[in-house]
């Protein structure tokens, strides 16, 4: 069993959830929370697809295709390259410089 307290994996729960609702998507085998810890523990013991999937009931593909699922989640809230910053921030300094 993975060793994960229970609100990552209940927060990437609803995470999954909203993006199901939000897509109006079909039935899926492994429900949200189920999801979730599938893909947590994928990333947690660095398996191939189908290790995982075998613990969980689901094939190689499947879990594939609910990692890459999850990870939509996140990116979804990533910043368009027209959004991120141009260069890097310059600091700002409260000291004055001479003349």
């Amino acid at each position: 069993m993975l060793d994960v307290p229970y609100e990552p994996v209940g927060h990437v729960s609803w995470l999954v959830y909203a993006r199901r609702r939000e897509l109006n998507s079909p039935w899926r085998k492994l429900a949200c929370f189920r999801q979730a810890l599938l893909v947590l523990a994928h990333l947690h013991k660095n398996e191939t697809f189908a290790q995982p999937g075998a613990g969980f009931g689901v094939s190689g593909t499947t879990t594939w295709r609910y990692v890459d699922e999850t990870f939509e989640v996140p990116a979804a809230w990533a910043p368009g390259p027209h959004e991120a910053p141009a260069g890097p921030a310059k600091a700002t300094s409260s000291s004055s410089t001479g003349p």
